[in-house]
C-alpha cells in the first residue's frame, strides 16, 4: 500500500542464479572462469587503506588507461558501477519519454529500463534464424542495440552498424551499442567512434577481464555523449564507483597481455565445444560472445536443465516460447566443457 504508481508497475529484471551450493559447475551467468590478473589483487590492496576518502568521482585513471587503450581522449570515457548502471544513465539521459527501438530477443534488462525511464521502447521481432531484421531499426528514434547480441550469441556484422549509425544521425538520433561480449568476437564498432558522434559504446570488465565481483563498466562516446551521462550520474550518485574498483578495473586495463592469453582460452574451448555438440548433431549458434545457445530439445530444454542441475551443472533456461528449446552455456575452463558437452550430448541424444 506504501508502493509508488511507478514502483508498482515495475517489472524488475531476473538475473541468473547465483547457488550457495559448493562444487557446482556454474555455467550460467556468464562469468569468466579464469581469475583476473594478479596485477588487480595488488592495486586493489595498495588502496584498502584509503578507504575514509571519498573516491575519484570521475574515475580520471581507469578513463585514461582506457583511452589509451582505446586512442581516445579522457572527455569520450566514463565509468561506472557495472555496464548496467552505465546502460541506465544512458536510458535516462538518451531515451526517456522518447520512443526508442531495440529486438524482442536480446538483453532483458533494456524494457526493465524503458518501464524505470518512461521510454517507449519498440521491439522489433528478431528472424526465426535470429539474426537481427536491420531494416526495422531504420526509424526516427534512438536505438539500443546489444552486439553480439544475447542471448542468441551473434554477431551483427559492422556493415550493418554503420547502417543504422547513418540513419540515426541523419535524423539526430543516438545509437547505443551494448558491447558486453565483444572481446569475444572479431569484430566490433570501434572504428565508428571517430566519425560518428552519435554513437555511444557500452562495455563492462565482467567478462572479459574476470571482474563480475568487482562492478566497473564503462561508455566510450563523444564528449556531448559523456557530458550526458555525467548529469544523469550527479543527479543520483557523483560517487558510483568506490575507490577498490577504480584500482582494480585500471590494473586490468593495463594488463592487456593477461587479458587476451585468457580471452584466446576461452575462444578456443568455445570453438572447440560448438564442434564436439554439432558432431553430435546438436543445433548450437555460431556464437562471438563466452557462450553457446544450444537446441537441447524440440520444444522445452527445462527437464534438460533441471537434470543437469541434479548433476552438479548450472546452466540458463529461458521461459520465453522462441527460446523454451535453448540453453544458454556459459564457456568454461576445458575441463569444465567437456564435461558439459559430454552430457548434453547424452541427455540431447535420449
Amino acid at each position: 500500500m506504501y508502493e509508488s504508481e511507478l514502483a508498482r508497475s515495475l517489472v524488475p529484471y531476473t538475473p541468473g542464479e547465483q547457488p550457495k551450493v559448493p562444487g557446482l559447475i556454474k555455467l550460467n551467468t556468464n562469468e569468466n572462469p579464469y581469475p583476473p590478473s594478479e596485477n588487480v589483487r595488488k592495486a586493489i590492496a595498495g588502496e584498502a587503506g584509503k578507504l575514509r576518502l571519498y573516491p575519484d568521482m570521475n574515475a580520471d585513471g581507469l578513463r585514461d588507461a582506457l583511452a589509451q587503450r582505446y586512442g581516445l581522449t579522457r572527455d569520450e570515457v566514463f565509468c561506472g558501477n557495472g555496464s548496467d548502471e552505465v546502460l541506465a544513465f544512458a536510458f535516462a539521459a538518451f531515451f526517456a519519454r522518447r520512443r526508442t527501438y531495440s529486438l524482442d530477443l536480446t538483453y532483458s534488462f533494456y524494457p526493465v529500463y524503458a518501464d524505470l525511464f518512461g521510454v517507449d521502447l519498440q521491439r522489433a521481432r528478431i528472424r526465426d534464424d535470429f539474426t537481427v531484421p536491420v531494416e526495422e531499426l531504420l526509424r526516427d528514434g534512438p536505438v539500443v542495440l546489444a552486439n553480439p547480441n544475447a542471448p542468441t550469441s551473434l554477431l551483427l556484422p559492422e556493415d550493418q552498424i554503420e547502417r543504422i549509425l547513418r540513419h540515426a544521425a541523419s535524423r539526430g538520433n543516438v545509437v547505443l551499442v551494448d558491447e558486453a561480449y565483444a572481446e569475444f568476437a572479431c569484430d566490433n564498432a570501434l572504428r565508428f567512434l571517430k566519425t560518428c558522434d552519435n554513437l555511444l559504446i557500452v562495455r563492462t570488465f565482467s567478462k572479459s577481464h574476470s571482474l563480475a565481483g568487482l562492478r566497473a563498466g564503462y561508455a566510450l562516446g563523444a564528449p556531448g555523449l559523456i557530458a550526458s551521462l555525467q548529469k544523469v550520474r550527479d543527479s543520483f550518485n557523483s560517487y558510483p564507483l568506490d575507490r577498490l574498483a577504480q584500482a582494480g578495473a585500471e590494473a586490468a586495463v593495463r594488463d592487456e597481455a593477461y587479458t587476451q592469453s585468457c580471452l584466446k582460452r576461452i575462444c578456443a574451448t568455445r570453438d572447440r565445444s560448438i564442434r564436439v555438440l554439432r558432431e553430435n548433431g546438436i543445433t548450437v549458434l555460431d556464437s562471438q560472445t563466452n557462450f553457446l545457445l544450444v537446441k537441447a530439445h524440440p520444444e522445452d530444454a527445462l527437464d534438460i536443465q533441471k537434470k543437469l542441475r541434479e548433476e552438479g551443472i548450472l546452466v540458463r533456461y529461458f521461459s520465453s516460447p522462441r527460446l523454451r528449446p535453448y540453453l544458454r552455456v556459459t564457456v568454461g575452463t576445458g575441463e569444465d566443457m567437456e564435461r558439459v558437452t559430454e552430457r548434453l550430448c547424452f541427455y540431447c541424444r535420449s
